[in-house]
């Protein structure tokens, strides 16, 4: 089946050259080889930079909620109580993301995007304002699923979208601020958290979503595109379905495996077979789908299949080690959660570079494959120096090697998108999008649950250890009280920072070898000159991977 040109996917309401009140038939003056450059200024420049502006408001909506609540949870659980549970405010939104990444980019490209868009705004909205006003830790859970019910269109769509309205060979400057969001978040998810909690109440965690999401609501909504045609199609339940319950089983394993339950466990062992089983069933089912959720033969193109390994494994290592920089700083080095949200700094600041940078240089050269290449190898660099800082490390230096590793990360995340963009169909654009962003949670996922066992067992040998036989200080094992510090001997404060840097460097250096593979994997990315024209797609020949 041959692409489809922009004149033949009117549910996709790709912008037309005059603007949003030109006719339909406007589109039909895209030839492949019009240069992004003219492109975007027959769409205009202003309109295009509002539209990723909102675009980029609605992914820091879902990116914000991954880091703000962290300063906030003991405040919740000494509010509602149900500390055992603690870990779930975070999983069920991780997860409920993770696995509705898929439906959301497939429903955007059968449907158009427009709407899906502002459907997960809502979703997200309503999953805020009711989280705010829980009052148990069973309530805060369940509303929180709901928050990462709309995440997942939030993420999946932005990215999807940009690919309606900018060319891949004009994408990679967008993506780069895309890729900037995600390190604001990180940074200022922590402050943002750690200040509402200290100076009205831990609920505005939740509740300074709603403004943020009505603005990006009005915008989306005055900007982009709506449907210009109605078409049936035919919804992969079965699909959705099995996807779902089985990611919702991997994640599960990951997350449980090694602290609620040993990894032997018959709990832990049902997960994976049912993980499994399900995968396999989907697979099957996927086969004879007539619009299947995530078409089987993306897996056949080599780029696709590349960035999703790539990005697996990158999320993987950053989110597994990223997670426990904020428990370093606040125990070794004595910050205070604000504080040490402000130290990370460095790390957005490596990142925004290169993020931006990249995405220049991509746009200008027309080629991508260099910056994952570089971008992982500085990573792994940037994971080793990491794993060598210990607590009297000077800050000067600590800073250099976040800024290292913020460099790496920033020269890959974003690129694979566009690579993935440029490889497939039109009609596949938002399910691969979907599909790329599905492959990194679900290593983030994996990774956070890993380094999060491996965390809790070392600490624990470390404690013992560093603290000669001593008792470990309540409220200073697994989870962190970084003011008790103050309370205690020098002595057991001075074992305490020992075991918790020691052990904190162990997840730095387990990290440097999946970096490592990721770098590898990077070698296997076909390099396919970046498309001139929005709605042309690349020969089978060219998405399988040849290079040009």
């Amino acid at each position: 089946m041959p692409p489809p040109r922009a004149s033949s996917i009117p549910a996709e309401g790709v912008l037309s050259p005059a603007g949003s009140g030109a006719s339909a038939g406007a589109n039909d003056l895209r030839p492949e080889a019009e240069s992004s450059s003219a492109l975007i200024e027959q769409l205009g420049h202003r309109r295009v930079l509002i539209i990723i502006g909102a675009l980029m408001l609605g992914m820091l909506l879902a990116a914000l909620d991954q880091t703000i609540v962290s300063t906030a949870l003991p405040t919740i659980v000494g509010d509602l109580g149900g500390a055992a549970h603690i870990a779930w405010i975070v999983t069920a939104y991780l997860l409920a993301s993770t696995v509705s990444t898929p439906l959301w980019g497939k429903l955007g490209d059968l449907y158009g995007r427009k709407s899906f868009f502002q459907a997960s705004i809502v979703i997200f909205l309503v999953g805020s304002a009711l989280s705010g006003t829980s009052e148990s830790m069973t309530m805060l859970i369940c509303f929180r699923a709901i928050q990462g019910l709309g995440a997942g269109g939030l993420m999946v769509g932005a990215q999807a979208i940009i690919g309606d309205v900018v060319p891949p060979r004009d994408r990679g400057r967008y993506q780069g601020l895309f890729g900037a969001v995600f390190a604001l978040a990180t940074v200022i998810g922590p402050l943002l958290g750690g200040f509402l909690t200290q100076s009205v109440s831990w609920r505005w965690v939740f509740y300074i979503n709603l403004p943020l999401g009505a603005l990006a609501l009005f915008v989306t909504a005055s900007v982009l595109p709506g449907n210009l045609a109605k078409v049936k199609h035919v919804i992969d339940y079965a699909g959705a379905i099995l996807l779902t319950l089985s990611a919702s089983a991997l994640v599960l394993l990951a997350s449980l495996g090694g602290t609620t339950y040993p990894w032997g466990s018959a709990p832990i062992l049902a997960l994976a077979a049912a993980g499994v089983g399900l995968l396999v069933l989907w697979a099957l089912i996927e086969r004879r789908a007539v619009e299947p959720i995530l078409a089987l033969r993306l897996f056949a193109n080599r780029v696709f299949s590349a960035s999703s390994a790539i990005g697996f494994v990158v999320g993987f290592a950053l989110f597994g080690a990223i997670t426990f920089l904020p428990v370093f700083l606040q125990v070794a080095k004595g910050a205070d959660p604000t504080t040490s949200g402000l130290q990370l700094l460095p790390l957005m600041a490596g990142l925004l570079a290169t993020s931006i940078g990249s995405g220049i240089l991509i746009s200008r050269w027309g080629r991508y494959k260099v910056f994952p290449v570089a971008g992982t190898a500085v990573m792994t660099l940037g994971m080793y120096l990491l794993s060598t800082v210990k607590a009297d490390t000077s800050d000067a230096v600590m800073y250099l090697y976040m800024a290292v590793l913020g460099a790496g990360l920033g020269a890959v995340m974003q690129v694979l998108v566009i690579a993935v963009q440029n490889a497939v169909e039109y009609r596949d654009l938002g399910a691969a999008t979907a599909g790329a962003t599905f492959f990194r949670s679900i290593g983030g996922s994996f990774g956070t649950a890993i380094f999060g066992a491996i965390f809790a067992n070392v600490l624990s040998v470390r404690l013992t250890k560093d603290l000669h036989g001593l008792p470990v200080p309540r409220g200073l094992g697994a989870t962190v009280s970084p003011g008790l510090l103050r309370h205690i001997s020098p002595a057991l404060a001075h074992g305490v920072v020992q075991a918790y840097s020691s052990t904190i460097g162990t997840l730095f250096v387990v990290a440097v070898p999946v970096a490592g593979v990721a770098f590898l994997l990077t070698w296997l990315l076909p390099e396919l000159r970046l498309r001139t024209s929005i709605d042309a797609a690349s020969a089978p020949s060219s998405a399988a991977g040849s290079s040009q």
